[in-house]
């Protein structure tokens, strides 16, 4: 079984981005696991905060899931094109203390993808993760490259995906970043 833990990195009830991840989980070939996150009760990151009562609840967690998954999917959007103030913040909190970085991220193959209303999906948001991803030391997967554009066309109003070709693009990306996570393990 290949344990992926996907996150949304919006905080909007109709987000594009989550319906995407929730579309991907249902997408999920046989033996493989998507588990759906979010970022919802992650406070903003404050150094104070930390020194007075360490780690929040809702980080704990989310460290504590990914640390336990074989891959990390990020679902960004694109806010003035690049990553988004929520997404990076949780980011921020994950890797605190340093000393986890390695647990958490360490080699951990990661994936990313977005949905946009806009004519250029999330290419600058997916490009601005790189450098906080090799910061962090994890194996960012390029064998595949999802941008969904004018994504208020592509989905419902349930938020369910109705886009075939954008379905099948999906499917197929999934597919093969879990055959390489399981490459990865195999290695």
């Amino acid at each position: 079984m290949t344990r992926i833990i996907g996150i949304s990195g919006s905080l909007r009830k109709g987000s594009f981005n989550t319906a995407l991840l929730r579309a991907a989980e249902q997408l999920a070939p046989a033996g493989v696991e998507l588990e759906v996150t979010t970022l919802h009760g992650i406070p903003l990151y404050d150094g104070d905060v930390e020194a007075a009562t360490g780690i929040p609840d809702a980080v704990a967690a989310l460290k504590t899931a990914i640390s336990q998954a074989d891959g990390l999917l990020l679902v960004t959007p694109e806010y003035n094109n690049s990553i988004p103030g929520v997404f990076k913040n949780a980011i921020d909190w994950l890797s605190r203390p340093p000393a986890d970085i390695p647990t958490v991220f360490g080699q951990r193959p990661v994936a990313l993808l977005g949905a946009s209303p806009g004519g250029f999906g999330t290419i600058l948001a997916q490009e601005a993760w790189l450098g906080v991803l090799r910061t962090l030391g994890t194996q960012p997967w390029f064998g595949g490259r999802l941008m969904v554009s004018r994504a208020h066309t592509v989905f419902n109003e349930q938020g369910e995906l109705t886009d075939d070709g954008i379905r099948q693009q999906l499917g197929d990306f999934v597919r093969r970043y879990a055959e390489h996570i399981a490459s990865m393990r195999a290695a």
